[in-house]
């Protein structure tokens, strides 16, 4: 789409520069020696009738956010829960900036190094796999709907997950991501733009290289679901995820098996329906509803908010 408010002055040099350094690095693009920006941004079908596209923009703009409020990312540290907000910050500017300009901000304030040493030299390890966060942080800025709010980025004492607006494409579900799958990207030209960089490959491998990230860390398999009208990924600091963060010993002595199992299970599919419910564990509609909505009123699962056919049963955050 055009973006007529905005010309050649809206895009900045900096973000333009470093785009070709990682084009040529990556080498999926020829070596451009002087090209002009225009010719550039042509080249990447970022204009159109000599104007350029809202793609541009975003990919490149000095300021998205006077064109596109909520293109920014939110990061916040939280505590025991939601409600315990400890302190936030907000990244803006461009994607080409953003991808990096978030992670270091991650790194810097919000997840926590452990220091050793191996003769002179200092190493330092994050908490979580760089690669995973970085995976997930690409995901998030090729996948969301730039028209709809800005991109979420939660740190807890024991998990981290990112959120954007939007849904999975049709024929993409959550176990398909698991697997290999076809690249289905929102914004094909923003994506495009970015495989050129060198950023990401355009083969539907971002989500399996979270994982094969998280399992190399020894890190439990991240969760993966579409929650609040977006998709929500999130990876966990230990290995202590059968039960959602910390449940009291007195309430998991409450639950019965089926309600034990049903819990990992969640986790690792997103949700469950009450259909779900009785196959898995072979009881009636009655006893499934009697057991989903005990575990709602225990604040471990909540519902869609829907009724009927279309209803299930997410993890409460």
């Amino acid at each position: 789409m055009i973006e007529p408010r905005a010309n050649l002055t809206d895009i900045d040099e900096n973000s333009v520069k470093a785009f070709l350094i990682a084009a040529e690095t990556a080498g999926r693009l020829p070596a451009f020696n002087n090209i002009k920006t225009y010719e550039l941004l042509d080249k990447l079908r970022l204009i159109e009738n000599k104007q350029l596209k809202k793609a541009a923009i975003i990919l490149f703009g000095k300021d998205p956010g006077k064109f596109y409020p909520n293109t920014f990312v939110k990061i916040g540290r939280f505590g025991k829960d939601d409600t315990d907000l400890n302190f936030q910050e907000v990244e803006e500017g461009n994607i080409i900036k953003l991808q990096q300009t978030v992670l270091n901000q991650l790194k810097h304030k919000f997840i926590v190094s452990t220091i050793s040493f191996e003769g002179m030299q200092r190493i330092e390890k994050l908490e979580y796999p760089i690669a995973a966060l970085r995976e997930m942080l690409l995901n998030a800025l090729m996948h969301r709907n730039y028209m709809g709010a800005p991109i979420q980025i939660r740190v807890y004492d024991n998990k981290i997950n990112i959120w954007n607006e939007g849904f999975l494409p049709e024929g993409i579900t959550l176990e398909t991501l698991k697997q290999e799958h076809p690249s289905r990207p929102r914004n094909p030209i923003i994506a495009d733009v970015c495989f050129k960089g060198g950023y990401i490959d355009l083969w539907g491998r971002g989500t399996t290289k979270i994982i094969d990230s998280c399992k190399e860390a020894k890190l439990p398999e991240p969760e993966m679901k579409e929650y609040a009208g977006g998709f929500m990924i999130s990876i966990f600091k230990t290995s202590q995820k059968s039960l959602p963060n910390v449940i009291k010993d007195e309430i998991a002595a409450e639950l019965n098996n089926r309600q034990k199992k049903a819990i990992p299970y969640v986790r690792k599919n997103g949700k469950i329906t009450n259909k779900e419910y009785q196959k898995i564990f072979n009881v009636s509609r009655y006893t499934a509803t009697l057991d989903l909505n005990d575990l709602v009123n225990k604040d471990i699962f909540e519902g869609s908010g829907t009724k009927g056919a279309g209803s299930y049963y997410t993890l409460k955050k």
